[in-house]
């Protein structure tokens, strides 16, 4: 999310915007717990930053640390077409509006066509300069599944379950041993994406955010300086306090 939030920024977020929700598991342990969301403000909108629990990375049921919360902003809500176009981002056909902070590392853009085998859907030729375009899932979504693009909804669908459970039987797809070709969304989904465009490792690459993960919202810098300074040094990590982020609204 750089230059919209620095390494060192103190960020508070607001957890119950979008519906404070219970832990999920023991803290430092693997143990689940029941779990339970109030009820929200509202729901998250176009351009919100946004912090959530990472899902993990585009082919894993889970996350290998549990508890990781990133933020990005929410470039696409549930039932979206999210397109990107030699790096400019289109909302459903419309130039999406450009953060003020915007950064690019890289300014040419991978061409279209040249396939990154990181990206998200597994098995799409797109690249993270062209992407899409993707329409984001949401809540009763009828999904056709076959051969062709059952790697494509995999890790979804197997989320939703909090198991493996899509597999292929006599050249047909399985959801749980039973054969399906159509297969109904359970959640609502979300698209986010990082300011820093070139350096971003965001849904381009590791895929939507389903409602339930996602925490709150980041909207003010409380504090900031140089965390890359010990503590050991006081005087220059005082010095590298930065007073222009000091009570600083995030847009």
């Amino acid at each position: 999310m750089e230059d919209t939030i620095l390494v060192g920024d103190f960020v508070l977020v607001n957890k119950f915007i979008y519906g404070s929700s219970s832990p999920r598991y023991i803290p430092f342990t693997e143990f689940a717990l029941p779990f339970f969301t109030l009820p929200s403000v509202r729901e998250p909108r176009h351009n919100d930053i946004v912090v959530f629990e990472y899902p993990g990375d585009r082919d894993e049921l889970r996350p290998k640390e549990l508890n990781v919360n990133y933020v990005k902003r929410c470039i696409g809500l549930p039932g979206d077409t999210v397109e990107v176009r030699d790096k400019v981002v289109f909302v459903n056909g419309k130039e999406n509006w450009i953060p003020p902070n915007i950064k690019y590392l890289i300014p040419t853009p991978v061409p279209r066509g040249q396939a990154d085998p990181r990206i998200f859907p597994n098995g799409r030729p797109w690249n993270e300069d062209n992407w899409g375009p993707y329409v984001v899932p949401k809540k009763g979504d009828k999904v056709k599944l076959d051969l062709n693009n059952l790697d494509e909804w995999r890790t979804i669908i197997d989320r939703e379950y909090g198991e493996r459970v899509l597999g292929v039987a006599d050249g047909k797809v399985t959801l749980q041993g039973k054969p399906i070709d159509i297969y109904t969304i359970r959640k609502d989904y979300f698209f986010m994406m990082g300011d820093n465009r070139s350096d971003s490792y965001d849904s381009r690459f590791w895929g939507v955010v389903s409602r339930d993960m996602v925490i709150g919202s980041a909207f003010i810098t409380l504090f900031s300086w140089d965390r890359e300074i010990p503590f050991s040094e006081p005087f220059r990590l005082l010095a590298s306090v930065r007073p222009e982020r000091i009570l600083k609204l995030l847009k």
